[in-house]
């Protein structure tokens, strides 16, 4: 076997190029963390990661600094569209941008018109393969994510890339489930895609991206352990259950990591004062900071829970009005920062009526209130009714934020019971409640609280963690 594995990565966002959700997190740093392995175990086998991108009109005002590389067509309904590919290099890996109409059109990275986002990464999976043959580099693993780029996993197994070259083996990681991309089959049949005709996968995923490319991996995974065994039961498999465990063999879990740069409470810029698991106490500077800014009693011993991201069924958000009104009695105050379904927002400001002394509700995407509330609160509070990854939990974590969350998904491979945070099985009002009061009768003991918050703090979700995996899972593909 070759000293170096050449892995492509696709993606359809990440940091620092264009961040919309998680992915971005992801896509911007695991490929980074790959390329940065020790050598692997003493067997002289590198990672060469390269990253591939669309070109999105938000880079455009970039793209005089980026390198020419490629010009090729890309064949639909048997006219070429042409693709542009261009190149610049982030901490000494190459990233690959790709530029053409269906990509260049759309005035945003996700768009309301599951058509038109079809359209425009069925065309970016299928130029992503056909860069490989025009630069001087040969991949071994096509590692993809998520439905956008699913397809390319398809057509890689279904197509020959190139007589000359060895056919590569794929990867492909699971970051949402129920999210598999629609019916596509008029996408498909533009790009000369034929449906698999698998009588293990539902007819009606045969012409959705996810699933196809799902069909074709050689290995997927979940990003979680945990959230890797509920995709192969019915309450979590979106009726791919049946289908993903006839080949559970390969579907595995990798937790996703934590940039611990750019999440350092003891270097954080957005903080009032930097902290560690050294001297709490300073963190209560943080408290009070926060609690100012948003009009509330400055308190220190009033515990502060707080909610951050999508307001979102997924996300439980609506089980929390009923638990804070059945605490009224206990001393708290709460902060909700996010916005989404318009419906559980308006739910949430009318609770700032009802408590307008112990309650706010920001409705809006704020990453540096965000961060003043991870080091100031005492609570996080995550009652997701499914959660693949969360990365909340672990930032929370970081910043000394105790976690109380739904024991699903990757929350249940990163919360620890009464030693990093608390969990509830049930995913209803009294659930969290009891959690929550489980939690607050720790709270009114300061030693054994920060015992948990040092514990928390303590955690490693450092992203070579995560990236060793992926290495590991490499190098079995290509033995």
């Amino acid at each position: 076997m070759s000293d170096t594995l050449n892995i492509l990565f696709l993606a359809v966002e990440a940091e620092p190029f264009v961040k919309i959700g998680g992915l971005a997190d992801v896509a911007g740093s695991l490929p980074l963390a790959l390329r940065n392995l020790p050598d692997r175990s003493g067997s002289g086998v590198n990672l060469d990661v390269r990253l591939v991108l669309p070109l999105h009109r938000v880079l455009r005002a970039e793209s005089a600094t980026l390198r020419p590389v490629a010009e090729f067509p890309v064949i639909r309904h048997g006219r070429n569209i042409p693709t542009r590919v261009f190149e610049m290099s982030m901490a000494g890996m190459p990233v690959y941008f790709i530029s053409g109409e269906p990509i260049s059109s759309a005035a945003s990275v996700y768009s309301m018109d599951p058509a038109l986002d079809r359209e425009k990464y069925a065309f970016f999976s299928m130029a992503a393969l056909e860069l490989v043959t025009r630069i001087d580099w040969q991949p071994d693993i096509i590692h993809a994510n998520d439905w956008h780029t699913a397809l390319a996993v398809y057509a890689a197994r279904t197509r020959q890339i190139d007589p000359k070259l060895k056919p590569p083996r794929t990867v492909l990681t699971v970051h949402n489930l129920p999210f598999m991309g629609g019916d596509g089959s008029e996408t498909l049949a533009a790009y000369g895609l034929v449906p698999p005709g698998d009588g293990r996968l539902p007819a009606w995923a045969r012409t959705q991206p996810l699933p196809m490319g799902l069909w074709a991996a050689d290995a997927v995974v979940a990003v979680s352990p945990t959230y890797a065994r509920e995709i192969l039961t019915p309450d979590f498999g979106c009726g791919l259950d049946g289908f993903l465990c006839s080949r559970s063999a390969s579907v595995t879990g990798i937790l996703n990591g934590l940039d611990l740069v750019a999440w350092d409470p003891g270097t954080d810029k957005c903080l009032c004062r930097n902290f560690s698991s050294a001297d709490l106490s300073e963190r209560l500077v943080n408290k009070a900071a926060l609690q100012k800014q948003l009009g509330l009693q400055e308190d220190p011993r009033r515990p502060v829970l707080a909610m951050i991201g999508r307001i979102d069924h997924q996300k439980g958000v609506d089980i929390v009005p009923e638990v804070l009104r059945n605490m009224r009695d206990q001393a708290w105050q709460f902060i909700l920062l996010g916005s989404g379904d318009p419906v559980l927002e308006n739910i949430l400001r009318n609770l700032e009526l009802e408590f307008p002394e112990r309650v706010r509700s920001v409705i809006r995407f704020d990453a540096q209130l965000s961060r003043l509330i991870y080091s100031g609160a005492d609570m996080l509070l995550m009652p997701s009714r499914y959660e693949p990854c969360g990365l909340a939990q672990m930032i929370a974590m970081r910043y000394g934020c105790v976690p109380v969350v739904h024991a699903t998904g990757g929350l249940v491979d990163t919360v620890v019971e009464c030693e990093t945070g608390f969990l509830f099985h049930q995913e209803t009002p009294a659930g969290l409640h009891e959690a929550l009061l489980r939690a607050l009768s720790i709270y009114a003991s300061p030693e054994r609280w920060a015992d948990i918050q040092c514990n928390a703090m303590a955690q490693d979700f450092s992203w070579p963690l995560s990236a060793a995996q992926y290495a590991n899972l490499y190098e079995s593909l290509t033995h």
